[in-house]
């Protein structure tokens, strides 16, 4: 099975994404961040704004709009309800940073099972799967920015501008800007760029840099239009919303300078082997191609102090630092694939079987989940929960079987089926353990009665309703709707108290109406109370 995976490399990730999530994703529920751009993706379809975008009517400007399209055409072809087919470009280009991630292995003259090894490593790192639903735009700019750094490292490497490269470049750069801006310039673009110029220094003459430096120009400004088209076509609300981002640079979520330093953690399963990849001096005397460890390496590095820089830190930021991540935990997968059979210093030997064994146990155990699970698991939930559980106990006697071998290479194998049969058998028992009070909006939207807001709703309960939900309260106050009866939805004001509204209209209290999937995770704002007033 190995030697058919690496046979087809780029087929074999591209399917893992897909067998992995692409049918059972939709169990974890819609997050906020997903849900603005799932709303912007509907309100592009229904009220045709495709440039200047809106989230309930009102102008969202906060993030360029290249992933939203992508998403809207999904939505367009699948339908804009199914949570499924809106996750699917995401998925996509997690797949895409994989193949890339091959890719750039390759022209680091790594061999291919080596290569191939570090896409796995890229698609199974936590926060890379984990920012396709926290923070849908971000897995865009940096997927559009990893081709467009491949193309740059062959420009780099062949020493020339060809058209077919120079233009793919401009175009993935220009893609990376227009879905966020210039954040991947930032945190992935530029510590590559130090880093080469580190590990392989630049070789060409000046007129190959001109080029270089001309291409990067015209890629940002390419990615930029919609910024200079935005500010001219609504001047006064691009920039009251610019100015709102750019404060909260330094003074929103302020961290100090070392919050990142334990970024390794986030690769999750590969935390262990993350760090002892950035261990320079033991690994630097052990891997076969010293000057692309000492990029990789360097790569990460940079990229940590960069993003240690700016003030306002928030853990998703890291999620690019976990490519070249990737590639660093690669070479120390490769050396213990290599040598672990010849290795007899416990210090060497017992982070392994640490790693290793740790995932084992999570396998062979998985079944005690049964116990919590308890009352949820009946008829087909109780079927593939036991399917889950023999699947990863044999996964997980396997791991021990190849472990004890000193067999790395099949062991690694062994934790990716691991993360497979997560995707595919594990994640869909998420849907079960929704809570008893859970009810949603998207009951309401089958009848023509008017709904309106009175204090607003989260993105999720707009994209569960199905709708746009109207306020009727303004700057100046509240505005009454023209129809003599209809409901309001409210999360925090009683409208009982208002006197406003209480002298004109009878007020009755319909349902709440919760969009908790689950206990463990209770937000305030997902619970709305629902009023029906009439007029006296």
């Amino acid at each position: 099975m190995i030697k058919l995976i690496e046979k087809y490399p780029i087929l074999s990730i591209l399917l893992f994404v897909i067998v992995m999530l692409g049918f059972t994703i939709d169990a974890i529920p819609v997050t906020i961040m997903e849900a603005r751009n799932f709303i912007s993706a509907r309100e592009m379809l229904t009220d045709n704004n495709w440039i200047l975008t809106t989230m309930n009517g009102e102008a969202r400007y906060q993030k360029p709009p290249l992933p939203t399209w992508i998403t809207a055409v999904f939505g367009y072809i699948f339908g804009i309800t199914s949570v499924l087919a809106l996750r699917w470009p995401a998925l996509l280009f997690v797949a895409s940073i994989g193949i890339s991630t091959y890719l750039i292995s390759k022209k680091l003259e790594l061999t291919k099972s080596h290569s191939l090894i570090n896409g796995f490593i890229a698609l199974t790192s936590f926060y890379i799967l984990g920012i396709t639903i926290e923070a849908p735009w971000d897995i865009y700019t940096h997927g559009f920015m990893l081709m467009a750094l491949y193309q740059l490292f062959i420009l780099f490497q062949n020493q020339k501008t060809t058209i077919l490269r120079s233009l793919l470049f401009v175009l993935f750069l220009a893609g990376s800007v227009l879905s966020k801006g210039p954040v991947s310039l930032y945190v992935l673009f530029l510590p590559f760029i130090i880093a080469y110029g580190v590990a392989f220094k630049y070789k060409g003459g000046t007129l190959h840099f001109l080029k270089l430096v001309s291409l990067l120009v015209f890629g940002i400004v390419l990615g930029g239009w919609w910024y200079l088209h935005v500010r001219v076509a609504d001047p006064e609300t691009f920039s009251a919303i610019a100015q709102r981002e750019t404060s909260n640079w330094h003074s929103y979520n302020v961290r100090p300078f070392y919050y990142y330093w334990s970024f390794f953690i986030q690769s999750g399963l590969w935390t262990v082997p993350a760090f002892i990849s950035l261990l320079y001096p033991y690994l630097k005397t052990r891997v076969t191609n010293l000057k692309a460890y000492r990029f990789t390496f360097f790569w990460t590095i940079f990229a940590v102090i960069l993003l240690s820089v700016i003030p306002e830190k928030k853990s998703r930021y890291l999620m690019p630092v976990l490519i070249p991540l990737a590639l660093n935990i690669g070479f120390y997968m490769e050396y213990l694939i290599r040598e672990f059979k010849n290795l007899k210093d416990k210090k060497e030997t017992f982070p392994v079987y640490f790693q290793f064994g740790l995932i084992g146990i999570i396998a062979l155990l998985f079944w005690i989940a049964g116990f919590f699970l308890g009352p949820f698991l009946t008829g087909i939930v109780l079927a593939r929960f036991i399917v889950s559980a023999i699947v990863l106990a044999i996964i997980g006697f396997f791991i021990f079987k190849q472990l004890k071998a000193k067999n790395i290479k099949a062991t690694f194998y062994l934790v990716i089926a691991f993360m497979l049969s997560v995707g595919v058998l594990v994640l869909p028992l998420a849907q079960v353990q929704s809570q008893a009070d859970y009810k949603p909006l998207s009951e309401l939207a089958s009848d023509n009665i008017p709904l309106y807001t009175l204090d607003g709703v989260s993105p999720e309960a707009l994209y569960n309703y199905g709708k746009k939900i109207p306020s009727i309260k303004t700057e100046e106050g509240i505005e009454l709707p023209k129809e003599k009866e209809f409901r309001l939805l409210t999360s925090t004001t009683n409208p009982e108290k208002i006197d406003e509204l209480a002298k004109l209209y009878t007020i009755e209290f319909m349902a709440t109406y919760d969009l908790n999937f689950s206990d463990r995770d209770h937000k305030s704002r997902l619970i709305n109370q629902l009023y029906k007033l009439t007029l006296k």
